[in-house]
């Protein structure tokens, strides 16, 4: 079971999932309720520049199975799982509740060579882009290097980062020029 806020990705997802994989929209209820069916939870929640929502309290491991498996891989972005903390490859998991947590905060560190290998074919073209053209001029022409941009000439330009720290925003338009 597969649980998204998007419409458009569920969309997506039934196009390309197989049939046995139930999409499900995201809300408190639909989540309680597939809580007390779950083996395993896995917590994906990523909002770009800022800490990750609380989707799981720690009240509600109680409706959950005693040795159920929480992995929540937003615990870099603070964890979308109350209960999560961050642990390490030499120690991985803790309990709570009866419920087991995974909170390995690098995971991909688990397989060094394959990760690097797909971070590099994923951002090899857009340090091209920035080598050949420069950061700014790149970032002018490119809404995908524009958005990874955080901070401009001292001015916030993020929205989530602004929000986080409680900063003015200003639009990467502007400072950029």
């Amino acid at each position: 079971r597969v649980l998204d806020v998007s419409l458009e990705r569920l969309r997506y997802l039934a196009a390309v999932m197989s049939a046995n994989v139930d999409l499900i929209y995201s809300n408190r209820h639909n989540l309680l309720e597939q809580l007390r069916f779950a083996d395993l939870l896995i917590g994906a929640v990523l909002l770009p520049g800022a800490r990750a929502p609380k989707l799981v309290r720690a009240e509600d491991l109680q409706v959950m199975k005693k040795g159920s498996v929480i992995v929540d891989v937003a615990v870099d972005q603070g964890g979308c799982v109350e209960t999560i903390r961050p642990t390490t490859h030499e120690r991985p998991i803790y309990e709570v509740d009866g419920i087991v947590h995974y909170g390995v905060a690098n995971m991909p560190g688990a397989v060094p060579r394959t990760s690097t290998l797909a971070l590099t074919n994923a951002t090899f073209p857009y340090a091209m882009t920035l080598a050949r053209l420069g950061w700014q001029e790149a970032c002018r022409r490119d809404p995908a290097l524009r958005h990874g941009l955080n901070i401009v000439h001292g001015s916030v330009v993020h929205p989530g980062v602004a929000e986080a720290f409680d900063l003015p925003l200003r639009s990467v338009e502007e400072v950029l020029g």
